[in-house]
């Protein structure tokens, strides 16, 4: 330790000359200067507001009719202002979504604003929203789908030299463009309508008239997809990727979550998901809003996983943000507010080695405020470390580090030690690091924090050093029920909680029931529940579960001759991680046929997909029939998509058009969503009464 501190000492003496000395040489793969500028930012709003908001679709089919758009109180400046108020840096719109209504009076499609009755076609969603981002000072990016089920030119050649026109549009018209984000989506499920797209053309529209826009695909060429639409960065996170190996709809989607180590490209990686369960606004999820213990996780896993954070805003049909979604978004932004507040700033900081011990590299430029500081160990260097001296006892339990990336991304793996009883104990460990990484471990007390880089691809460069001590959140509680219609609520990770609930719709309080033993809602209804803890004096965030009539009554009567009345009974029993699989009839569709035990009054159904993270055999395109006596079935009571199941595999909710009176209910799978899937899968099949 005296050797440390002479050292650093010896390196504040040297000669300002210093500061010209040579610097580390580059390693691998490097950022171009756009993408330097967009690892600046953390985290900004994806809006998806378009026709879908108003058909209460995902995905649209392009037939809607464009008055069917139609905000009534349509506030771009009130998307801006929650955006800037929640900390967020910008706001990506989806302008053209799949069904190819425009959000612009384009020349080049009759599915646009300019066509509708929303402000007599004089409307521009793009102009009042480049605006407002200007006025609120966020920067301004648009998601465009080139995926177009309206447009009759789809699927030729001509149609994508009419997408090039519609970039120009939004590219040329709106200011400044930070962001362009390319949807993959090609054709309609397994066997429609495709389309070659000429991603090179369009990459080059792009740089043509905003050449500081990053560009998001599968692919990049900037910025990556993460794998996933939940939020979650994987713990190794390179920036780099075989960036030829690489396209939009890439199948191989779980190699983007890591990247690729030595990978050719500098392609970091953007991570989206949305507030609540769907993309797009729908009514029936108002209660469905993620708590906050849910977007603090995601943010650690997320801006604290080497990735930004993309986060979506389903703007309502009113065309504002929803006051739900307004309430989470300020939980978080005074969460953050004190999970940031920075330990280490200006205190002592020595290392174990210095490159070319200069003052150019010392290690002090850990805790300073520049991105153009950095500290370097000796060249050569695999492994160095950083001792941080608080000065005093000090509680905290989170870190966050950042490296230099303008000469590439070096460390493999990491570790962080407490001075805990006279030695240094382990408390965290870590693999890669790039532009930001934050660490969470139990909160502690210490005056000392050493950061150890344990293996390194290179000379090992460290820009930013930060130490947190963190509100501890209270895990919120699940709410479950079984086949039978018994709920039951725990609280995971929470020691000792006393849980509370209600099921008449109030927020429950610590005055509420409190939860002992399961209690029966066989009918259905909304349970809410709470956890408290400290003698009820701190609470978790209240969660919500809505249930519909349970299935005890119910039986399987056929899902294929080679299920067993095991495997039968999965696909009702309440258990949403269980799972019922069969092979593909080559005859024609996969049914399942469900005996409700008594005549209901159906108001639609639900399909819950597997939930094990795969997708073998998650159903694409459906028929649902229904019968009073399981032998004459009527015409299909409903048929359909479930658009972007694959990538957001939550319960679909499917409603008839008409109630029907019926005690059997049979689901067709026609389609699952890779045409070679050998069966099909679900999770759970409901049905809705109400």
């Amino acid at each position: 330790m005296r050797f440390a501190l002479l050292f650093s000492l010896f390196l504040g003496l040297l000669s300002p000359a210093s500061a010209q000395a040579p610097a580390p040489a580059p390693y691998g793969a490097l950022p171009k200067a756009r993408q330097l500028q967009w690892h600046k930012l953390k985290y900004y709003a994806f809006v998806h507001f378009n026709m879908n908001t108003f058909t209460d679709e995902e995905w649209g089919h392009g037939t809607e009719t464009p008055d069917t758009f139609n905000p009534t109180q349509l506030d771009c400046r009130q998307w801006a202002r929650v955006a800037k108020q929640a900390g967020m840096e910008g706001i990506v719109i989806t302008a053209k979504h799949h069904d190819g209504f425009c959000l612009w009076p384009s020349e080049y499609t009759k599915h646009s604003v300019k066509y509708s009755k929303w402000r007599n076609g004089k409307g521009d969603v793009l102009k009042d929203l480049s605006a407002a981002c200007k006025e609120y000072g966020l920067k301004f990016g648009v998601y465009l789908s080139p995926w177009d089920r309206n447009h009759p030119a789809y699927g030729t050649p001509e149609y994508n030299e009419i997408f090039k026109k519609t970039l120009k549009e939004v590219l040329t018209q709106y200011g400044e463009v930070f962001e362009v984000w390319f949807d993959g989506a090609n054709g309609e499920g397994p066997n429609g309508k495709k389309q070659v797209y000429d991603w090179p053309g369009f990459i080059a529209t792009v740089r043509q008239y905003q050449p500081n826009a990053v560009i998001f695909s599968d692919a990049g060429p900037d910025i990556r997809w993460v794998g996933n639409e939940n939020g979650y960065a994987g713990e190794t996170n390179w920036g780099t990727l075989n960036r030829d190996k690489v396209y939009p709809g890439y199948p191989d989607y779980w190699e983007l979550t890591p990247g690729h180590e030595d990978g050719t490209h500098w392609v970091p990686t953007e991570v989206n998901c949305s507030i609540r369960p769907g993309w797009y606004y729908h009514a029936s999820e108002d209660n469905k809003v993620k708590s906050l213990e849910h977007l603090v996780d995601i943010y650690y896993s997320s801006i604290g996983r080497n990735g930004n954070w993309l986060l979506n805003l389903p703007v309502d049909r009113r065309g504002l943000v929803h006051e739900n979604d307004v309430k989470a978004l300020m939980d978080l932004k005074a969460y953050t507010d004190k999970a940031t507040v920075n330990l280490a700033s200006n205190k002592p900081v020595t290392a174990s080695t210095v490159f070319n011990k200069t003052a150019r590299f010392a290690p002090r430029n850990v805790l300073d405020a520049s991105r153009d500081t950095y500290w370097a160990a000796a060249e050569g260097s695999k492994q160095a470390t950083l001792d941080i001296d608080l000065g005093s006892p000090t509680t905290l339990n989170r870190l966050l580090i950042e490296e230099y990336l303008p000469l590439g991304q070096r460390v493999k793996k990491f570790s962080v030690a407490a001075l805990q009883n006279g030695s240094y104990q382990t408390i965290a460990q870590g693999t890669t690091i790039g532009n930001r990484r934050i660490l969470r471990f139990p909160t502690l007390t210490t005056a000392r924090i050493r950061v150890s880089i344990d293996e390194a691809k290179a000379t090992p460069l460290i820009r930013h050093i930060e130490l947190y001590n963190a509100p501890e959140l209270i895990v919120p509680p699940l709410i479950s029920r079984s086949k039978e219609g018994l709920v039951r609520i725990v609280c995971p990770r929470t020691t000792d909680p006393v849980i509370t609930y209600t099921t008449d719709g109030s927020e429950p309080t610590a005055q509420s029931p409190r939860f002992g033993e399961p209690f029966a809602l066989p009918q259905g209804g909304v349970v809410k529940a709470r956890a408290f803890v400290n003698n009820m004096t701190r609470a978790s965030t209240p969660v919500t579960a809505q249930f519909d009539i349970s299935p005890a009554k119910w039986t399987v009567v056929s899902a294929g001759t080679a299920t067993t009345g095991q495997t039968l009974s999965r696909l009702i029993d309440g258990n949403p991680e269980s799972l019922w699989q069969q092979r593909k009839s080559p005859e024609g569709p996969t049914s399942v046929v469900l005996d409700l035990g008594e005549s209901l009054n159906l108001h639609g159904f639900t399909y819950l997909p597997r939930q094990d993270g795969r997708t073998e055999g998650i159903v694409y395109r459906y028929a649902v029939w229904v019968s009073q006596d399981g032998k004459s079935w009527s015409a299909p009571a409903a048929g359909g998509t479930f658009s972007n199941i694959n990538n957001n595999p939550t319960q679909q909710a499917v409603r008839f058009e008409k109630p029907q009176t019926a005690r059997y209910l049979k689901f067709d799978a026609l389609e699952t969503t890779k045409a070679d899937d050998p069966g099909v899968s679900v999770a759970e099949l409901g049905v809705l009464t109400r």
